[in-house]
Parts: structure tokens; sequence; C-alpha cells
């Protein structure tokens, strides 16, 4: 078929296992487009997904580079050949796409090209996509036997008819590829809507019920000011403690749901931001570094940013730390994060007593319920480290 560098069957199932390994809607157009080019052997690649308003809601490029990209400017509108290929579903080979009656320009930045190949992507009936390709990269031989003839069947152009059913075949299961992906991401916002009604279904029967109870016991305190001091006194102190539970079943509830920065970031990105944050936030000194960590799957990433925000927590509320230093490494097969402060530390024969209240126990709950482990190394006076452990990254 193609007369690229990796014809045949080998990079044809090369092209589709790639396309397989992504869920994100985002990663399978990227891995379709670096695919297509690779394969056929092309300088640019191309694919947008069209909008409902004549334009593109996502384009992604491969053969450009940022800066290029940057200047080309605002993503191009459904017109000349992009629009026929959307709108009449056909494939379009071109030996000079300049010279075609379609074609309507581009701007300044845009690369110059010549010989095209596009390719609609259809799912059923329904265009979900456009995949183009320009500028093959021809051998001379093959150049100057396109100038003698360009009468031939391809007209000169360096795609030919076997490039084409090579990129149907692509588009056929890039089709496939780009619906599995958008139906995992209408299913993942589905299951964080879902948990954001069992949250608040939460937050009503504990929270609100922790708040009423609150009220009635201020009313009462207000009543008894005047006439019994002492039992004021006391049924203030209830207030207080009322309050605190109420705090804390609040962020017991909150802390559950995944948050939106770990789905659109990574684990990396997303523990970098909250740990700038904190080091602003607080007087304490709070570091992060990150070191050849690859994506985990979702639960393992997770866990880890809950462990991390709980001894964050308890570092800078609890020990009277002056330097917090959180690091996230490679280790083996495995990924460690570590989170280590100067602060007063405890006794670790005494850590049964003190698990439940700095959250030991949440953490270790956490780290094993995505296979990883825990261990608290601390002593009064000297600090306390946290080191989670989890295959894989």
């Amino acid at each position: 078929m193609s007369q690229g560098p990796r014809s045949g069957l080998y990079a044809v199932s090369s092209a589709l296992l790639a396309m397989s390994r992504h869920l994100e809607v985002r990663d399978v157009l990227k891995t379709i487009v670096a695919s297509a080019r690779e394969l056929l052997d092309a300088r640019y690649a191309a694919l947008g997904v069209p909008d409902d308003h004549g334009g593109f809601a996502q384009f992604v490029v491969d053969g450009v580079s940022d800066a290029q990209w940057k200047a080309i400017g605002p993503l191009p509108r459904q017109h000349g050949i992009l629009a026929a290929m959307l709108h009449e579903a056909r494939p379009e080979r071109l030996a000079d796409v300049r010279k075609d009656p379609r074609f309507e320009g581009w701007p300044a930045a845009h690369p110059d090209m010549s010989d095209f190949l596009g390719l609609p992507i259809r799912d059923g009936d329904e265009v979900i996509g456009a995949l183009f390709l320009a500028n093959k990269n021809r051998t001379k031989e093959k150049e100057k036997e396109n100038q003698k003839d360009s009468s031939a069947p391809d007209g000169g152009c360096g795609f030919t008819e076997d490039d084409e059913e090579l990129l149907t075949i692509l588009a056929q299961h890039a089709a496939i590829a780009l619906t599995n992906a958008r139906l995992y991401e209408r299913s993942r916002e589905l299951t964080i809507a879902e948990e954001r009604s069992r949250l608040a279904h939460e937050l009503h029967d504990a929270v609100s019920q922790k708040l009423f109870s609150l009220r009635l016991t201020a009313q009462a305190a207000a009543a008894l000011v005047d006439r019994d001091p002492a039992r004021a006194k006391g049924e203030l102190h209830q207030v207080a403690m009322l309050a605190a539970e109420a705090t804390e079943e609040l962020r017991a509830a909150v802390i559950e749901l995944r948050p939106a920065a770990l789905d659109e970031d990574g684990l990396v990105a997303t523990l970098r931001t909250q740990i700038q944050v904190l080091d602003r936030a607080h007087s304490a000194r709070v570091t992060f570094a990150g070191h050849g960590v690859r994506a985990l799957p979702a639960a393992q990433e997770e866990a880890v940013l809950r462990v991390a925000q709980e001894a964050l927590h308890n570092a800078l509320r609890h020990s009277g730390a002056g330097r917090v230093d959180v690091t996230l490494e490679k280790r083996g097969t495995g990924t460690v994060l570590r989170v280590s402060d100067d602060g007063s530390g405890f006794e670790p024969t005494a850590i049964r007593a003190a698990g439940r209240h700095l959250g030991l126990v949440s953490m270790r709950d956490r780290s094993s319920g995505v296979g990883g482990t825990l261990s608290v190394e601390s002593a009064p006076g000297k600090g306390t480290t946290i080191e989670m452990e989890v295959p894989g990254g």
C-alpha cells in the first residue's frame, strides 16, 4: 500500500494499537493524526471535529511546530475543500490543492501545501470528523515520474489509490476510537454528576442536622446568659464542639469528590498547583518536586492526591512545621509520594492513639485500597515523614 517507511500490516497494526491505548478524546485525536502522517509518509496531517456553527470544535495538527500553529491564528472555518469533505462526505485526492477551484487560500503563516489527501471520518451516516494529509514525502525518482506523466491515474499526486485505501481503513478505526473516547468522557461526566448528587444528600443529612443542633444550643445559651452564666458557659462549649464536628463532616464529605483538576491536568500538575497555593497561604515553606512519574490509573492518582492532602493538612495545622517538602518520584516499578515536615513530631509508640486524630487510618485505607503501602516515621521534636508507595507510574 503506502510507499512510506513503515508500510505493511505491522505499520497498520501499530497505528490501530496506538489509538486503542487512549480514552481521552484529545489524546485519541492526536494519536490518529500522528499515526496517519507516519503511516502515509506525509509532511503534514490534521484532523478536524466539526461543530454546529460552521467551525471546528477541535482541530489537531501534526508536522507543524507550536510556534507555527500559534502564528497561523484562529481555527479554520468549514469552507472550501474542508466543507466539501464534511458536507459531501467523500474522499478528496488532489495533485495540487492550490489549483482546485474550491481553494480559498490560507493565512500568511500557514505552511505551503501541494498534494492533498482528505477523508471524512464517519460514524454510520454521521460525519464526526475529517482527516487531512498534505505534501507526500516522495523520492526524486517518483517526483520525476510524476512530472513526466501528470495524466496518470493519480494525476501527479504523491498520494496514491493505495494510500487512500489505507487511510480509509485508518479512518474507520478512528471513528470507533473517537466514539469510544466520547462515550468514556460522557460516562465520566455522569459519574461525577452522580457523585455530586450523593454528596449533596450526605451534606444535607449530616451537616444540616449538626447546624440545626448548633442553632438550638446557641439559643439556649443566649437565654441562660443573664440568669445562669455557668450553664450558659457550658452551652457555649457545646456550640464550639458542634461547630467543630460540622466542619470535620463537611471536610470529610467534600474531600471524597475527585477534583476536576486531576482529570484535566494530571497528578503532578495538580499537586504542584495545590502546593503553590499552600505555600502562599501559610507561613511555613511548602515545596514540591516531581521526578519521572508517568500517568497512573485514575484510582491510584486520586488516592495519592488524597494522602498528600491529608499529610499536608496535618503538617500545616498540627505540627507547627516551618518547612514541608513533598516529592513524587519513580522507584523501581512503583511510584512514591513522600511528605516530610520539620514540625513537633510524635512518639511512634503512641501512633494508635494519634492515628485517627491525624487521619493515619484513612491514609492507610486509601493506600491499601489501590494496592499500595504507607509508612510513617516520626519522633518528638524531629518532624514527621509519611511515605506512600503504589505500583506503576
